[in-house]
């Protein structure tokens, strides 16, 4: 096995290093095939950005900047780099599957995989569908983030190979020791999460203004992308409104996530949809105790009351009790955070879906 592995060589193509969870996918799939195959390549598409520090020395890299949906100059870039390095498999995430099926085209002994990352996979009815269609009979296979984009993918596209292959936190991180949270140590609650609808900021504001009656010494640390839109304003504005100024803070786009998370007492999210949030597997993997809404793949991995507190979505006042119970009781901080840590560590580790991926991979090829 190992050795067919050592053959394979594999690139995985993003559209940008902005820091999301599928971007975040293909600097971690990257940085651990380094480790296991021959040649393991990372190529974005359209824009760099905070996560390139993180992408290791022995993963090649390539920057297409590609200026338009259709840019043939930046087809002609990414075949030269397939055909020097001898490329076997395209592991394209979310939307560069485009480019990656303009490749193909014009290639056709490679294997190309697409990974569905669709964070909105509790309104896929909504999702387009046309170009995914055109592309779909070129894949030798479809990797989804979660069971619904799985079956989506069966249905939807009529595909057979799918296979459900869920995130991972990655385990080597190049990065430094860079943000000092406010707040004080021991109350810190953390949320990493994009500035996005979905991620309902607007409940952690509303918890927040409660929990500042009761435990006015506890914070809360919101990091993740500012996207300076009408939400992220409004955010602003009901912190201000609320007198949240000294209990809730922003940090924007952050590089040293453990670092944080070392500050951190405990992790929650409070979104109304997800696939399998990377920041949760991130939770486990630094043992801390966690409050989350049931949506997407979260139930799968949190058992409520064994490995974390799990809330229906939009439950403010639901979400406010289980935090308190948890600030409460530190006894019970150790051990939630203990037993996720086991869950990640069994399930969502780097090398238990990295050895899932390429046994996956052998048999897709056509």
């Amino acid at each position: 096995m190992q050795h067919d592995n050592h053959k394979i060589r594999i690139i995985q193509i993003i559209d940008s290093l902005e820091a999301g969870g599928a971007e975040r996918m293909a600097v971690s799939y990257a940085n651990a095939l380094a480790e296991t195959i021959e040649f393991s390549g990372l190529v974005v598409t359209r824009k760099e950005g905070p996560l390139k520090v993180e992408v290791s020395n022995s993963v090649s890299y390539l920057f297409l900047n590609k200026k338009r949906a259709v840019d043939f100059a930046a087809v002609y870039r990414l075949r030269k780099f397939v055909k020097r390095h001898q490329v076997t498999v395209i592991h394209a995430h979310s939307t560069s599957f485009f480019i990656s099926f303009l490749l193909k085209l014009s290639c056709s002994n490679l294997n190309l995989v697409w990974h569905d990352h669709y964070g909105d996979s509790e309104f896929l009815a909504n999702r387009p569908i046309g170009a995914l269609q055109m592309a779909a009979p070129f894949f030798s296979g479809i990797i989804a983030v979660n069971q619904i984009l799985k079956d989506w993918a069966e249905q939807k596209l009529n595909f057979k190979n799918t296979i459900y292959l869920p995130n991972f936190p990655s385990e080597e991180n190049n990065s430094t020791a860079a943000t000092i949270l406010k707040g004080i140590l021991g109350k810190r609650i953390v949320c990493l999460a994009n500035l996005r609808l979905q991620k309902d900021h607007f409940l952690l504001l509303d918890v927040a203004c409660k929990l500042k009656l009761c435990h006015p010494e506890w914070t809360f640390h919101l990091v993740g992308k500012d996207f300076e839109d009408d939400y992220s304003q409004k955010i602003k504005d009901l912190i201000v409104a609320y007198d949240l100024e000294k209990n809730v803070f922003l940090y924007g786009t952050k590089n040293d996530i453990p670092f944080i998370l070392r500050q951190s007492t405990i992790g929650i999210l409070t979104s109304q949809s997800e696939g399998l949030p990377v920041a949760l597997l991130e939770y486990g993997w630094y043992q801390k105790p966690v409050v989350v809404t049931a949506v997407g793949e979260i139930p799968f991995l949190v058992e409520h009351g064994k490995n974390g507190f799990l809330i229906a979505a939009k439950q403010e006042s639901l979400f406010y009790e289980a935090l308190v119970t948890l600030i409460e009781n530190e006894l019970l901080q150790l051990e939630f955070g203990q037993s996720l840590y086991r869950t990640v560590r069994e399930h969502h580790s780097e090398t238990a879906v990295i050895t899932q991926y390429l046994n996956w991979l052998q048999n897709s090829y056509k």
